[in-house]
């Protein structure tokens, strides 16, 4: 049967023999107005980071052909099988702080490109970073801002925040990472702790309006903005209240291993795995994944590698003269590429509208230092995967000129999530990606 001029509720399940499968996005879940309108309305654009610590054996990353169809260098081969998705961009810089810690910077100012002037002499990053910048602008639609999450296998925090965080608010201000998989599933998908902090707003909202008719005009206007605040809070947990049912549907089962006891890569990809649900159903729209911490010297196992010996990523980055040791750093940068590879894969055989989720997204690989041995940032390894529903160019090569910021490629990615902004870090324009 073709139906005509109706519409499907969203929350539409399958239902039979007392199952239930919850439905994909579907055109006629569109109010009869819009399909009216609108052939097909475009799902909602994502934007995600994936990053590297402690830079990359740059004679081995950079491939020497440019523009259309090039040959993948050595260590990003794993990219091979998506090549069709993946763009990769060269010779872009971040300014540098001297004086400061090379690795602190490296993690905590990367996606804001700070100039020395909006720095302290610790290295904080005194603007919001880019994904905070977007965050802003789509949490108003989604349950959650934004969602960070780190890959960090060690449990000695030896090491300051700033070497485990990508993602500021603002100054000092950190957008707290999650290393424990569990906790991510459940902030994520854990009804009665949703439904539960609705209550705890009303009681605060009542007391506020008790409390405004006995203040003067100026505390009314601050407790006008209070209350905005909070109301905004209100609505986010609405919106997840308002998800639950979908939520429940998909019977999703809470990860059964401490992160402790998982492998690296198992680590990982369950990390993006949730991240994935969390861009498909809609829950956030702007996503980071740390793939581990900057420098720490804590002994590393990656299981298939190194004969399963222990390694220091950070002290072999500083030995990468040594042609055993580049040789091993060269493999540990080939797995890393091979993590972001397989969540790519993950995110393109999700079907949406036209298209996959991975259409609707750009999800970008990088390190904020390229060498890590010279503490360098000019370079910087960048690939970025999706096409942003047709408006970035895939299989390509860019090599942009010596010198060019790479916030002029936040510039850009920020016009892409529909933010308007002319200036970001030290950005001299906004690149061109199509």
């Amino acid at each position: 049967m073709i139906l005509k001029n109706q519409s499907l509720s969203r929350r539409t399940m399958l239902r039979s023999a007392g199952a239930s499968l919850a439905l994909p996005w579907l055109e006629i879940m569109q109010p009869s107005s819009a399909m009216a309108m609108s052939r097909s309305a475009a799902p909602p654009m994502r934007c995600a980071f994936f990053y590297i610590p402690n830079g990359v054996v740059q004679s081995a990353w950079n491939p020497s052909e440019t523009g259309r169809g090039f040959a993948l260098s050595p260590t990003l081969r794993p990219l091979e099988a998506v090549r069709e998705h993946i763009a990769v961009y060269t010779q872009l810089d971040r300014i540098k702080v001297n004086g400061t810690d090379g690795h602190a910077q490296a993690s905590s100012c990367w996606l804001s490109s700070a100039a020395p002037d909006e720095l302290s002499p610790a290295g904080y990053p005194l603007k919001r970073t880019v994904d905070q910048i977007m965050a802003e602008h789509t949490g108003q639609h989604t349950p959650f801002r934004s969602l960070e999450l780190s890959c960090n296998p060690y449990e000695d925090n030896r090491e300051s925040v700033y070497f485990d965080n990508i993602s500021w608010y603002g100054h000092g201000h950190v957008a707290q990472s999650q290393r424990d998989p569990q906790a991510v599933f459940d902030r994520l998908f854990a009804v009665k702790d949703h439904a539960a902090q609705g209550s705890v707003l009303d009681l605060v909202m009542g007391e506020a309006r008790a409390l405004d008719r006995r203040l003067g005009r100026v505390d009314r206007e601050k407790l006008g903005e209070y209350m905005d605040s909070v109301r905004a809070v209100e609505q986010q947990i609405e919106r997840v209240r308002d998800r639950q049912g979908e939520l429940a549907a998909l019977d999703l089962q809470r990860p059964a291993r401490p992160w402790q006891a998982m492998r690296r890569e198992e680590h990982i990809q369950l990390m993006g795995d949730l991240m994935v649900l969390a861009l498909q159903t809609d829950l956030t729209r702007v996503a980071s994944i740390m793939s581990g911490p900057e420098r720490w010297g804590s002994p590393l196992r990656v299981h298939g590698l190194f004969g399963d010996r222990t390694i220091q990523h950070h002290g072999m980055s500083h030995q990468q003269g040594k042609d055993a040791v580049r040789t091993e750093l060269e493999a540990l940068d080939r797995f890393h590429v091979e993590q972001f590879a397989a969540i790519v894969q993950k995110m393109a055989a999700v079907p949406e509208g036209e298209g996959t989720l991975l259409d609707n997204s750009m999800f970008l690989l990088g390190s904020g230092i390229s060498n890590g041995a010279l503490h360098v940032y000019n370079n910087l390894p960048t690939v970025m995967a999706g096409n942003a529903q047709g408006t970035i160019a895939n299989n390509q090569h860019i090599r942009s000129k010596e010198g060019t910021p790479i916030a002029n490629l936040w510039l850009a990615m920020l016009e892409r999530m529909g933010v308007q902004q002319q200036v970001i870090g030290d950005s001299t324009g906004k690149m061109e990606l199509g």
